[in-house]
């Protein structure tokens, strides 16, 4: 039988998100799952053909090379030829685990990720926790760079038991050192972590009173920080091993540091380039005039505002922008002109505008502007 397109399987468009494809693989899982249909060829088939399908859309690698050469493209990588589960099922946590109901659990236990030892809870080291911090920076630091000191809390190894939890370390009698207890049967088998050791599979008989058993405790820390020119909001920047402790002497985990540009009451950002606005008189825009301006840096520099300039006119200042990070460039600034109109005039002033709206003759019955030809 000819293997239908992936996906139609799925029954998603070749534009779906990573989401919406895990979303219908979910619930084409769900529906034909062998154990909710026992005995039945069609939906086991079904099963197989959605789990290969998800395998290959999911794959960053195998997916552009299914969407440019089709299944042909995939032979020599060792697929579409029905079958593998492997990618798949290491996704069964995610894919159905905000489902509630153990169905992570239920899917590793039926394909090999569950049961027995495989679920034991290593006592080696186990790497510690990374950790987040929200670094508020002004928009000028964040343009130019700047230093910060970031103070956080953080789990350390605990001073009293160097981290051990305790004495008197044995087996969990309750899961049996596995760290997860199982109740159920069948496709409604539950698999949670062991409420007696909390996953770990070992429990202690005399905890660490400092710790209460856990080898950790949570302290202050300070990290020096070097912000590079041109960060943005939402950049990511990674602190390796400052995050929380290992357990059993594992490799501590990163701070993740993540940019919040405050916003500037004169300049904006837009990529790498940086826009303003100068007002200029009725006068100046007509006659044209020369300006000086002060930059963001506080370097000033002076612009020719050409006769006859409109208002919301753009003058482009080259490498004057923000830096690209790591290099020597930079984008532009742009200076928008707003032409100033007087909100009250002097009897002097009235005057030379009357004689020269006299000289001017304009008329009172001015046609339309075209839309396209109002920024020009």
């Amino acid at each position: 039988m000819a293997k239908r397109d992936y996906y139609e399987v799925l029954g998603v468009e070749k534009s779906a998100s990573e989401d919406e494809i895990k979303r219908a693989y979910r619930k084409l899982a769900v529906k034909y799952h062998p154990d909710k249909n026992p005995g039945d060829k069609e939906a086991e088939q079904k099963f197989r053909e959605a789990t290969e399908a998800y395998e290959i859309l999911s794959d960053e690698q195998k997916r552009p090379i299914y969407d440019q050469y089709g299944f042909a493209g995939l032979d020599g990588m060792g697929q579409g030829g029905g079958g593998g589960y492997s990618h798949a099922f290491n996704d069964f946590s995610d894919l159905f685990g905000g489902m509630g109901g153990g169905f992570g659990d239920i899917f590793e236990n039926l394909f090999g990720g569950g049961g027995g030892s495989s679920r034991r809870k290593s006592s080696g080291p186990q790497p510690g926790a990374s950790l987040r911090y929200d670094l508020q920076l002004g928009f000028r630091d964040a343009i130019y760079g700047t230093k910060a000191e970031i103070h956080f809390k953080h789990a350390e190894a605990c001073d009293v038991c160097h981290g051990t939890g305790g004495t008197g370390k044995k087996s969990c009698p309750t899961c049996h050192g596995v760290g997860q207890v199982v109740s159920g049967n069948g496709f409604f088998r539950m698999q949670q972590t062991c409420p007696k050791c909390q996953g770990k599979g070992e429990v202690i008989d005399n905890p660490c009173s400092a710790c209460r058993g856990t080898g950790l405790q949570n302290k202050n820390k300070t990290v020096s920080l070097t912000i590079p020119a041109g960060v943005d909001t939402g950049k990511r920047i990674t602190i390796p091993r400052q995050g929380d402790s290992g357990a059993n002497g594992g490799p501590a985990g990163d701070l993740i540091v993540v940019i919040h540009v405050e916003e500037h009451p004169y300049f904006e950002r837009d990529g790498q380039d940086l826009y303003c606005a100068v007002p200029v008189s009725i006068a100046q825009a007509a006659l044209g005039c020369d300006i000086t301006i002060t930059a963001l840096d506080g370097k000033k520099i002076e612009l020719k505002v050409s006769p006859g300039t409109s208002n919301g006119k753009l003058l482009r200042i080259k490498g004057e922008g923000v830096p690209f990070t790591g290099t020597t460039r930079k984008g532009d600034l742009y200076v928008k002109i707003m032409v100033k109109v007087p909100q009250k005039l002097s009897s002097e002033q009235k005057k030379l505008l009357q004689q020269y709206l006299e000289a001017e003759n304009p008329t009172t019955s001015p046609d339309l502007i075209k839309l396209n030809e109002l920024n020009k």
